[in-house]
Protein backbone atom coordinates (compact mmCIF):
# COMPACT_ATOMS: atom_id res chain seq x y z
CA UNK A 1 0.00 0.00 0.00
CA UNK A 2 3.16 2.44 0.72
CA UNK A 3 4.60 1.63 -2.43
CA UNK A 4 0.66 2.24 -4.28
CA UNK A 5 0.73 5.52 -2.51
CA UNK A 6 4.58 6.41 -3.53
CA UNK A 7 4.15 5.50 -7.06
CA UNK A 8 0.87 7.50 -7.15
CA UNK A 9 2.60 10.62 -5.59
CA UNK A 10 5.65 10.76 -8.07
CA UNK A 11 3.17 10.29 -11.35
CA UNK A 12 0.53 13.15 -9.63
CA UNK A 13 4.09 15.39 -9.30
CA UNK A 14 4.97 14.32 -13.29
CA UNK A 15 1.58 15.20 -14.79
CA UNK A 16 1.95 18.40 -13.04
CA UNK A 17 5.86 19.59 -13.69
CA UNK A 18 4.84 18.55 -17.70
CA UNK A 19 1.19 20.98 -17.21
CA UNK A 20 3.42 23.67 -15.85
CA UNK A 21 5.99 23.74 -18.32
CA UNK A 22 3.73 23.51 -21.60
CA UNK A 23 1.99 26.67 -19.79
CA UNK A 24 4.81 28.67 -19.50
CA UNK A 25 6.41 31.32 -22.52
CA UNK A 26 9.46 28.60 -23.51
CA UNK A 27 10.89 28.76 -27.55
CA UNK A 28 8.67 26.62 -28.89
CA UNK A 29 5.26 27.44 -27.50
CA UNK A 30 1.71 27.35 -29.00
CA UNK A 31 1.16 30.92 -30.62
CA UNK A 32 -1.64 32.55 -28.78
CA UNK A 33 -3.73 32.55 -31.99
CA UNK A 34 -4.40 28.79 -31.54
CA UNK A 35 -4.98 28.66 -28.00
CA UNK A 36 -8.96 28.24 -28.87
CA UNK A 37 -8.55 25.57 -30.97
CA UNK A 38 -6.17 23.60 -28.94
CA UNK A 39 -8.09 24.13 -25.03
CA UNK A 40 -9.42 20.89 -25.92
CA UNK A 41 -6.45 18.81 -26.41
CA UNK A 42 -5.01 21.08 -23.24
CA UNK A 43 -7.51 20.43 -21.00
CA UNK A 44 -6.10 16.80 -20.18
CA UNK A 45 -2.91 18.74 -18.41
CA UNK A 46 -3.49 22.30 -17.44
CA UNK A 47 -2.72 22.35 -13.83
CA UNK A 48 -4.26 23.42 -10.34
CA UNK A 49 -4.89 26.74 -10.40
CA UNK A 50 -5.30 27.01 -6.56
CA UNK A 51 -1.79 25.86 -5.88
CA UNK A 52 0.27 27.25 -9.04
CA UNK A 53 -1.20 30.49 -10.13
CA UNK A 54 0.80 32.57 -12.73
CA UNK A 55 2.45 35.75 -11.36
CA UNK A 56 1.63 38.81 -13.58
CA UNK A 57 4.72 38.61 -15.21
CA UNK A 58 4.42 35.52 -16.21
CA UNK A 59 1.09 35.87 -17.07
CA UNK A 60 2.21 39.17 -19.17
CA UNK A 61 4.79 37.15 -20.86
CA UNK A 62 2.45 34.76 -22.61
CA UNK A 63 0.98 37.86 -24.99
CA UNK A 64 4.70 37.82 -26.44
CA UNK A 65 5.47 41.02 -28.36
CA UNK A 66 1.66 42.59 -28.33
CA UNK A 67 1.50 43.01 -24.49
CA UNK A 68 5.04 45.43 -24.87
CA UNK A 69 4.34 47.38 -28.61
CA UNK A 70 3.45 50.66 -27.98
CA UNK A 71 -0.20 51.21 -28.22
CA UNK A 72 -1.89 53.81 -29.62
CA UNK A 73 -2.26 57.02 -27.47
CA UNK A 74 -5.64 57.31 -25.60
CA UNK A 75 -5.99 60.07 -23.37
CA UNK A 76 -9.19 60.10 -20.81
CA UNK A 77 -9.20 63.97 -20.44
CA UNK A 78 -11.17 63.93 -17.06
CA UNK A 79 -8.56 61.72 -15.38
CA UNK A 80 -5.49 63.26 -17.27
CA UNK A 81 -6.57 66.79 -17.74
CA UNK A 82 -2.88 68.24 -18.43
CA UNK A 83 -2.31 69.78 -21.55
CA UNK A 84 -0.71 66.73 -23.95
CA UNK A 85 2.38 67.03 -26.62
CA UNK A 86 0.11 66.94 -30.07
CA UNK A 87 1.07 64.80 -32.79
CA UNK A 88 2.60 66.09 -35.93
CA UNK A 89 2.91 63.31 -37.89
CA UNK A 90 -0.95 61.96 -37.28
CA UNK A 91 -4.12 63.42 -36.72
CA UNK A 92 -5.66 63.50 -32.99
CA UNK A 93 -9.59 62.45 -32.57
CA UNK A 94 -11.46 64.24 -29.86
CA UNK A 95 -14.28 61.99 -29.21
CA UNK A 96 -16.87 61.61 -26.13
CA UNK A 97 -15.35 59.26 -23.66
CA UNK A 98 -17.14 56.56 -23.23
CA UNK A 99 -18.41 55.82 -26.78
CA UNK A 100 -21.57 56.71 -26.29
CA UNK A 101 -21.77 60.07 -28.94
CA UNK A 102 -22.73 58.33 -32.12
CA UNK A 103 -21.49 61.24 -34.30
CA UNK A 104 -18.02 60.57 -32.54
CA UNK A 105 -18.59 56.90 -33.62
CA UNK A 106 -18.60 58.12 -37.56
CA UNK A 107 -14.88 59.24 -37.05
CA UNK A 108 -13.70 56.73 -34.94
CA UNK A 109 -14.78 54.15 -37.08
CA UNK A 110 -13.80 55.63 -40.46
CA UNK A 111 -10.03 55.73 -38.91
CA UNK A 112 -10.24 52.11 -37.92
CA UNK A 113 -11.57 50.70 -41.39
CA UNK A 114 -8.75 52.72 -43.03
CA UNK A 115 -6.00 51.80 -40.77
CA UNK A 116 -4.90 55.83 -40.16
CA UNK A 117 -3.00 56.07 -37.62
CA UNK A 118 -4.07 58.54 -34.46
CA UNK A 119 -4.34 59.48 -31.14
CA UNK A 120 -7.50 59.78 -29.06
CA UNK A 121 -8.33 62.42 -26.38
CA UNK A 122 -11.68 61.47 -24.97
CA UNK A 123 -14.00 64.52 -23.63
CA UNK A 124 -16.94 64.45 -21.25
CA UNK A 125 -20.26 65.07 -22.82
CA UNK A 126 -22.58 64.84 -19.81
CA UNK A 127 -21.74 68.17 -17.43
CA UNK A 128 -18.31 66.96 -16.02
CA UNK A 129 -14.55 68.71 -16.05
CA UNK A 130 -13.38 69.12 -19.62
CA UNK A 131 -9.58 69.99 -20.30
CA UNK A 132 -8.76 74.08 -20.36
CA UNK A 133 -7.13 72.96 -24.05
CA UNK A 134 -9.94 71.81 -25.38
CA UNK A 135 -11.87 74.75 -27.96
CA UNK A 136 -14.92 73.94 -26.53
CA UNK A 137 -18.32 72.99 -28.42
CA UNK A 138 -19.70 69.39 -29.82
CA UNK A 139 -17.74 65.72 -30.23
CA UNK A 140 -16.03 65.12 -32.69
CA UNK A 141 -13.36 67.56 -33.50
CA UNK A 142 -10.21 66.61 -35.36
CA UNK A 143 -7.12 68.03 -34.34
CA UNK A 144 -5.23 67.52 -37.75
CA UNK A 145 -1.24 67.31 -38.07
CA UNK A 146 -0.76 71.13 -38.99
CA UNK A 147 -2.53 72.00 -35.61
CA UNK A 148 -5.62 73.35 -37.37
CA UNK A 149 -9.12 71.63 -35.70
CA UNK A 150 -12.03 70.90 -37.37
CA UNK A 151 -15.58 69.47 -36.44
CA UNK A 152 -18.96 68.08 -38.12
CA UNK A 153 -18.33 64.43 -38.53
CA UNK A 154 -19.25 63.61 -41.91
CA UNK A 155 -16.73 66.54 -42.97
CA UNK A 156 -14.64 65.08 -41.27
CA UNK A 157 -14.90 61.37 -43.07
CA UNK A 158 -15.15 62.62 -46.48
CA UNK A 159 -11.51 64.55 -45.49
CA UNK A 160 -10.08 61.02 -44.37
CA UNK A 161 -11.33 59.80 -47.76
CA UNK A 162 -9.82 62.49 -49.73
CA UNK A 163 -6.42 62.00 -48.13
CA UNK A 164 -6.42 58.16 -48.09
CA UNK A 165 -7.51 56.91 -51.60
CA UNK A 166 -6.37 53.42 -50.86
CA UNK A 167 -9.04 52.82 -49.30
CA UNK A 168 -12.55 54.42 -51.37
CA UNK A 169 -15.36 55.08 -49.25
CA UNK A 170 -16.70 56.80 -52.44
CA UNK A 171 -17.59 59.73 -50.47
CA UNK A 172 -18.05 61.56 -53.47
CA UNK A 173 -20.38 59.67 -55.23
CA UNK A 174 -23.54 61.57 -55.52
CA UNK A 175 -25.61 58.62 -55.05
CA UNK A 176 -23.49 58.04 -51.72
CA UNK A 177 -24.10 61.23 -50.93
CA UNK A 178 -27.83 60.79 -51.30
CA UNK A 179 -27.82 58.13 -49.59
CA UNK A 180 -26.57 59.94 -46.96
CA UNK A 181 -28.94 62.74 -47.11
CA UNK A 182 -31.46 60.24 -46.81
CA UNK A 183 -30.53 59.51 -43.34
CA UNK A 184 -31.86 63.01 -41.74
CA UNK A 185 -35.68 62.05 -43.76
CA UNK A 186 -35.73 58.75 -42.46
CA UNK A 187 -34.78 58.85 -39.41
CA UNK A 188 -37.29 60.55 -36.48
CA UNK A 189 -37.40 64.16 -36.59
CA UNK A 190 -39.25 65.37 -33.60
CA UNK A 191 -37.34 63.58 -30.64
CA UNK A 192 -35.20 65.33 -27.84
CA UNK A 193 -31.31 66.00 -29.39
CA UNK A 194 -29.04 63.97 -27.43
CA UNK A 195 -25.89 62.74 -28.17
CA UNK A 196 -26.22 59.48 -25.77
CA UNK A 197 -29.88 58.28 -26.82
CA UNK A 198 -30.41 60.02 -30.29
CA UNK A 199 -34.24 59.67 -32.12
CA UNK A 200 -35.17 57.78 -29.15
CA UNK A 201 -37.09 60.26 -26.67
CA UNK A 202 -39.91 62.70 -26.95
CA UNK A 203 -39.45 65.91 -25.03
CA UNK A 204 -41.35 65.32 -22.23
CA UNK A 205 -38.70 62.19 -21.86
CA UNK A 206 -40.91 59.56 -23.34
CA UNK A 207 -40.14 57.19 -25.37
CA UNK A 208 -41.20 57.92 -29.30
CA UNK A 209 -44.28 55.63 -30.61
CA UNK A 210 -43.91 52.70 -31.44
CA UNK A 211 -45.27 52.98 -34.80
CA UNK A 212 -42.53 55.80 -34.94
CA UNK A 213 -39.80 53.85 -35.23
CA UNK A 214 -41.79 50.88 -37.01
CA UNK A 215 -41.78 53.44 -40.01
CA UNK A 216 -38.25 54.25 -39.80
CA UNK A 217 -37.20 50.89 -39.67
CA UNK A 218 -39.66 49.91 -42.83
CA UNK A 219 -38.03 52.96 -44.70
CA UNK A 220 -34.53 51.92 -43.60
CA UNK A 221 -35.21 48.51 -45.19
CA UNK A 222 -36.67 49.88 -48.36
CA UNK A 223 -33.61 51.70 -48.81
CA UNK A 224 -31.28 48.63 -48.81
CA UNK A 225 -33.37 46.44 -51.13
CA UNK A 226 -32.93 49.06 -53.80
CA UNK A 227 -29.04 48.01 -53.59
CA UNK A 228 -27.64 44.69 -55.18
CA UNK A 229 -25.40 44.13 -52.57
CA UNK A 230 -26.18 43.98 -48.00
CA UNK A 231 -24.88 47.60 -47.59
CA UNK A 232 -26.22 50.95 -48.66
CA UNK A 233 -24.60 51.46 -51.68
CA UNK A 234 -23.63 47.68 -53.08
CA UNK A 235 -21.34 44.69 -52.67
CA UNK A 236 -18.78 47.16 -50.65
CA UNK A 237 -19.12 49.35 -47.63
CA UNK A 238 -19.03 53.18 -48.38
CA UNK A 239 -18.94 56.18 -46.61
CA UNK A 240 -23.09 55.83 -46.64
CA UNK A 241 -22.80 52.61 -43.92
CA UNK A 242 -20.30 54.66 -41.64
CA UNK A 243 -23.16 57.52 -41.55
CA UNK A 244 -25.68 55.48 -40.22
CA UNK A 245 -24.26 52.29 -38.55
CA UNK A 246 -23.52 53.83 -34.99
CA UNK A 247 -27.94 54.71 -34.94
CA UNK A 248 -28.82 51.69 -36.70
CA UNK A 249 -26.60 49.80 -33.89
CA UNK A 250 -28.15 51.70 -31.05
CA UNK A 251 -31.55 51.15 -32.38
CA UNK A 252 -31.14 47.09 -32.94
CA UNK A 253 -30.56 46.82 -28.96
CA UNK A 254 -32.26 49.78 -27.43
CA UNK A 255 -35.72 49.72 -28.99
CA UNK A 256 -36.69 46.46 -28.05
CA UNK A 257 -36.23 48.29 -24.83
CA UNK A 258 -38.49 50.84 -25.39
CA UNK A 259 -41.14 49.09 -26.60
CA UNK A 260 -41.95 45.07 -26.27
CA UNK A 261 -41.99 43.01 -29.97
CA UNK A 262 -39.55 46.08 -31.60
CA UNK A 263 -36.85 43.80 -33.31
CA UNK A 264 -34.95 46.11 -36.12
CA UNK A 265 -33.27 42.24 -36.20
CA UNK A 266 -36.30 40.58 -37.52
CA UNK A 267 -35.73 38.96 -40.93
CA UNK A 268 -39.18 38.51 -41.80
CA UNK A 269 -40.07 41.92 -41.38
CA UNK A 270 -36.73 43.57 -41.95
CA UNK A 271 -34.43 41.32 -44.15
CA UNK A 272 -32.57 43.76 -45.95
CA UNK A 273 -32.32 45.64 -42.46
CA UNK A 274 -30.79 41.98 -41.21
CA UNK A 275 -28.70 41.42 -43.93
CA UNK A 276 -27.22 44.62 -43.79
CA UNK A 277 -26.42 43.99 -39.95
CA UNK A 278 -24.99 40.80 -40.68
CA UNK A 279 -22.97 42.35 -43.02
CA UNK A 280 -21.33 44.86 -40.59
CA UNK A 281 -20.45 42.30 -38.13
CA UNK A 282 -17.75 41.12 -40.21
CA UNK A 283 -16.21 43.55 -40.92
CA UNK A 284 -13.20 43.26 -38.72
CA UNK A 285 -12.78 47.27 -37.64
CA UNK A 286 -16.20 47.21 -36.04
CA UNK A 287 -16.51 44.45 -34.81
CA UNK A 288 -13.42 44.41 -33.15
CA UNK A 289 -13.24 47.73 -32.14
CA UNK A 290 -16.18 50.28 -32.35
CA UNK A 291 -19.25 48.29 -32.06
CA UNK A 292 -21.23 48.32 -28.68
CA UNK A 293 -22.81 45.39 -27.24
CA UNK A 294 -26.52 44.70 -26.18
CA UNK A 295 -25.87 45.04 -22.19
CA UNK A 296 -23.94 48.51 -22.72
CA UNK A 297 -26.64 50.08 -25.22
CA UNK A 298 -29.28 49.03 -22.30
CA UNK A 299 -27.40 50.61 -19.22
CA UNK A 300 -27.53 54.04 -21.38
CA UNK A 301 -30.79 53.46 -21.37
CA UNK A 302 -30.85 53.00 -17.45
CA UNK A 303 -28.91 56.57 -16.64
CA UNK A 304 -31.27 59.22 -15.97
CA UNK A 305 -30.97 62.43 -18.05
CA UNK A 306 -28.89 63.47 -21.17
CA UNK A 307 -31.63 62.59 -23.42
CA UNK A 308 -35.10 61.38 -21.17
CA UNK A 309 -35.36 64.46 -20.08
CA UNK A 310 -34.23 63.60 -16.31
CA UNK A 311 -35.86 60.54 -15.61
CA UNK A 312 -36.24 57.01 -16.78
CA UNK A 313 -39.56 55.79 -17.64
CA UNK A 314 -40.81 53.23 -15.76
CA UNK A 315 -41.57 50.14 -18.30
CA UNK A 316 -37.78 50.60 -19.57
CA UNK A 317 -36.47 48.85 -16.69
CA UNK A 318 -39.26 46.18 -16.94
CA UNK A 319 -38.66 45.49 -20.37
CA UNK A 320 -34.88 45.45 -19.60
CA UNK A 321 -35.21 42.59 -17.36
CA UNK A 322 -36.61 41.29 -19.23
CA UNK A 323 -34.56 40.83 -21.84
CA UNK A 324 -31.50 39.97 -19.63
CA UNK A 325 -33.34 37.30 -18.48
CA UNK A 326 -33.96 35.95 -22.58
CA UNK A 327 -30.55 36.39 -23.04
CA UNK A 328 -29.30 34.72 -19.81
CA UNK A 329 -31.53 31.33 -20.95
CA UNK A 330 -29.51 31.75 -24.49
CA UNK A 331 -25.99 32.75 -23.24
CA UNK A 332 -24.09 28.96 -23.30
CA UNK A 333 -25.06 29.06 -26.96
CA UNK A 334 -22.01 30.98 -28.54
CA UNK A 335 -23.62 32.81 -31.32
CA UNK A 336 -20.51 34.58 -32.89
CA UNK A 337 -19.71 34.45 -36.67
CA UNK A 338 -18.20 30.79 -37.43
CA UNK A 339 -14.99 32.68 -38.90
CA UNK A 340 -14.50 34.95 -35.34
CA UNK A 341 -11.74 33.93 -34.92
CA UNK A 342 -10.36 35.29 -38.40
CA UNK A 343 -12.22 38.22 -38.92
CA UNK A 344 -9.98 38.86 -35.30
CA UNK A 345 -6.66 37.69 -36.98
CA UNK A 346 -7.62 40.43 -39.51
CA UNK A 347 -8.24 43.26 -37.33
CA UNK A 348 -4.93 42.56 -35.67
CA UNK A 349 -2.51 41.35 -38.67
CA UNK A 350 -1.76 45.29 -38.54
CA UNK A 351 -2.05 46.35 -35.01
CA UNK A 352 0.96 44.85 -33.29
CA UNK A 353 -0.42 45.87 -29.88
CA UNK A 354 -3.86 43.77 -30.31
CA UNK A 355 -3.61 40.67 -29.00
CA UNK A 356 -3.71 37.28 -31.32
CA UNK A 357 -7.86 36.11 -29.88
CA UNK A 358 -10.97 38.00 -28.44
CA UNK A 359 -10.53 36.87 -25.23
CA UNK A 360 -6.65 37.05 -24.65
CA UNK A 361 -7.45 40.83 -25.61
CA UNK A 362 -10.11 40.73 -22.68
CA UNK A 363 -7.27 39.23 -20.74
CA UNK A 364 -4.36 41.90 -22.02
CA UNK A 365 -6.82 44.65 -20.63
CA UNK A 366 -7.45 43.09 -17.13
CA UNK A 367 -4.12 42.83 -17.09
CA UNK A 368 -3.17 46.46 -17.57
CA UNK A 369 -6.13 47.39 -15.62
CA UNK A 370 -6.02 45.11 -12.67
CA UNK A 371 -4.88 47.93 -9.72
CA UNK A 372 -7.99 49.89 -10.99
CA UNK A 373 -9.83 47.14 -11.19
CA UNK A 374 -9.58 45.77 -7.50
CA UNK A 375 -9.68 49.43 -6.08
CA UNK A 376 -13.36 49.55 -7.91
CA UNK A 377 -14.24 46.01 -6.01
CA UNK A 378 -13.51 47.55 -3.07
CA UNK A 379 -15.33 50.95 -4.00
CA UNK A 380 -18.11 49.30 -5.16
CA UNK A 381 -18.70 47.18 -2.37
CA UNK A 382 -18.39 50.12 -0.03
CA UNK A 383 -21.40 51.75 -1.59
CA UNK A 384 -23.59 48.86 -2.16
CA UNK A 385 -23.68 49.00 -5.29
CA UNK A 386 -22.97 44.83 -6.07
CA UNK A 387 -22.66 42.31 -3.86
CA UNK A 388 -19.33 41.13 -4.50
CA UNK A 389 -17.91 37.82 -2.51
CA UNK A 390 -16.42 39.25 0.71
CA UNK A 391 -13.32 37.28 0.21
CA UNK A 392 -12.83 39.51 -2.70
CA UNK A 393 -12.97 42.62 -0.74
CA UNK A 394 -11.24 41.85 2.22
CA UNK A 395 -8.19 40.13 1.01
CA UNK A 396 -6.13 42.12 -1.92
CA UNK A 397 -4.29 38.79 -2.21
CA UNK A 398 -7.43 36.72 -2.62
CA UNK A 399 -9.03 39.73 -5.70
CA UNK A 400 -5.38 39.59 -6.93
CA UNK A 401 -4.94 35.73 -7.18
CA UNK A 402 -8.74 35.74 -9.12
CA UNK A 403 -8.05 38.06 -11.32
CA UNK A 404 -5.05 35.64 -12.48
CA UNK A 405 -6.90 32.82 -12.69
CA UNK A 406 -9.47 34.85 -14.77
CA UNK A 407 -6.99 35.97 -17.15
CA UNK A 408 -5.24 32.48 -17.10
CA UNK A 409 -8.83 31.04 -17.82
CA UNK A 410 -8.88 33.60 -20.97
CA UNK A 411 -5.77 33.40 -22.55
CA UNK A 412 -6.48 28.98 -22.66
CA UNK A 413 -4.25 27.89 -20.82
CA UNK A 414 -6.35 26.72 -18.46
CA UNK A 415 -10.19 26.19 -17.61
CA UNK A 416 -12.71 26.13 -14.72
CA UNK A 417 -12.53 22.52 -14.00
CA UNK A 418 -8.83 23.41 -12.41
CA UNK A 419 -9.97 25.29 -10.05
CA UNK A 420 -11.13 24.30 -6.10
CA UNK A 421 -14.69 25.24 -5.89
CA UNK A 422 -13.76 27.95 -3.46
CA UNK A 423 -11.80 29.99 -6.74
CA UNK A 424 -14.50 28.76 -9.20
CA UNK A 425 -17.28 30.83 -7.19
CA UNK A 426 -14.67 33.54 -6.65
CA UNK A 427 -13.76 33.84 -9.96
CA UNK A 428 -17.03 33.39 -11.58
CA UNK A 429 -18.47 36.33 -9.32
CA UNK A 430 -15.28 38.33 -9.95
CA UNK A 431 -16.29 37.85 -14.13
CA UNK A 432 -19.90 38.98 -13.37
CA UNK A 433 -18.93 42.31 -12.04
CA UNK A 434 -17.00 42.61 -14.68
CA UNK A 435 -19.34 42.31 -17.26
CA UNK A 436 -21.53 44.73 -14.92
CA UNK A 437 -18.87 46.81 -15.24
CA UNK A 438 -17.37 47.39 -18.36
CA UNK A 439 -18.63 49.13 -20.85
CA UNK A 440 -18.36 48.29 -24.56
CA UNK A 441 -16.68 49.95 -26.98
CA UNK A 442 -14.84 51.98 -24.18
CA UNK A 443 -13.29 49.44 -22.16
CA UNK A 444 -13.22 46.30 -24.52
CA UNK A 445 -14.53 45.51 -28.37
CA UNK A 446 -17.74 43.10 -28.59
CA UNK A 447 -15.63 40.17 -29.05
CA UNK A 448 -13.90 40.45 -26.20
CA UNK A 449 -16.56 41.31 -24.23
CA UNK A 450 -18.35 37.97 -25.64
CA UNK A 451 -15.13 35.80 -25.04
CA UNK A 452 -15.57 37.19 -21.26
CA UNK A 453 -19.27 36.30 -21.23
CA UNK A 454 -18.66 33.10 -22.05
CA UNK A 455 -16.30 32.38 -19.34
CA UNK A 456 -18.51 34.06 -16.82
CA UNK A 457 -21.02 31.33 -18.06
CA UNK A 458 -19.14 28.31 -18.04
CA UNK A 459 -18.23 28.95 -14.69
CA UNK A 460 -21.56 30.55 -13.05
CA UNK A 461 -22.80 26.78 -14.98
CA UNK A 462 -20.17 24.68 -13.56
CA UNK A 463 -21.24 26.37 -10.06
Amino acid sequence: EMLREMLLLWAVRLNLLQAFSFSRSTPGRKSLKYASRASHERRACVFPLQSMTPSWSELEDQFGESFHAPSPVSIDSVLQPDKPQFSTIRPTLFRERHGWCPYSERVWFALEIMGVPYDTIRIDNTGGPRPSYYGGGTTPQMKWEDGRTQSESMDLVYRLDEENPSFDLKSTNPEVRQLISSFRSIFPSRSRPSSRASFLFQYNGEPLWKSTFEDTLKKTDALLSETNGPFFFGESLTAADIAWSPFLERYRYQLPCLHPGLEPYDAKLYPNLCAWYDAMDHIPAYICCCKGNAASWRKVLLMAGFGNAGSVPSNIQDNVSNLIERDQKNLGFDDSNDNTQEIWESYAETRPHVASTPAAQAAMVICGNRNAIIRDIQRQQELGRYDVNSDLTESLETADEALRELVQILIGDADETSLTNDSRRRVGELATFLNERICVPRDIGSLSAAALEQVEWRLQTFN
